[in-house]
């Protein structure tokens, strides 16, 4: 998954991002509000943001991108621990509320399930016709047999059934893949998905010509 952290203590911060990059996931980190600015409409697969930033409020961040209608799921990282603080928290946008300090397993573990649950179920398994996705395991089989993926197939196949049903814009994958390493000028993506197809077989994957790439729901 491609993950946003907004965290200001830099020992905490590149804890938590090299940690969740050993998980295998994209982390973008940031420790103020104030680049995120040329990042709007940059996808994501959840949020993880802190309350008390330098240059103003995580929170109030939030709630602003839940008035202009973004739906990315999204963690709150505090050390406010009052009861007024968790309500506001997830009145104010959050989906979850992860109370410092706390591990970075637990975390990683919250991102599973904040994922489970805005795909619509609490059940890590993704059924694609006889291929079958384990969103925890990350792993893949086809017909019973496991398929090996490289590292960077498993993201782009994750990105796309974590929005089963939806299609997914050419330079929102490469982003969702390959943050902002990604290139949209190459064919490096088209590749990838071709060795998906070729491991997985062609029905999987579904161009949508002009617009992108989509699974079955």
């Amino acid at each position: 998954m491609r993950l946003l952290l907004i965290e200001d203590d830099h020992l905490l911060g590149e804890g938590l991002a090299d940690y969740l990059r050993g998980e295998g996931h994209q982390v973008d980190w940031f420790t103020a509000l104030e680049p995120l600015r040329s990042l709007i409409g940059e996808p994501y697969d959840t949020w993880l943001v802190d309350w008390n930033l330098p240059d103003g409020s995580g929170l109030q961040w939030l709630t602003s991108q839940r008035a202009r209608g973004a739906t990315t799921p999204a963690i709150m990282l505090t050390a406010r621990d009052q009861l007024v603080d968790r309500i506001d928290g997830l009145d104010g946008g959050a989906d979850d509320y992860l109370i410092k300090p706390f591990a970075p397993e637990e975390l990683a573990a919250r991102v599973r399930v904040l994922a489970r649950r805005h795909i619509g179920g609490a059940g890590a398994l993704r059924q694609l016709g006889a291929v079958t996705v384990d969103l925890i395991a990350r792993a893949v089989t086809l017909a019973g047999a496991r398929v090996d993926l490289t590292a960077r197939e498993w993201l782009l196949l994750e990105a796309l059934v974590l929005r089963a049903g939806r299609i997914v814009a050419k330079q929102d994958l490469d982003a969702l893949a390959n943050g902002f390493d990604g290139d949209t000028t190459s064919n490096a993506l088209e590749v990838h998905i071709s060795n998906l197809r070729r491991k997985l077989g062609r029905e999987v994957i579904e161009t949508v010509r002009g617009m992108g790439y989509r699974v079955p729901k």
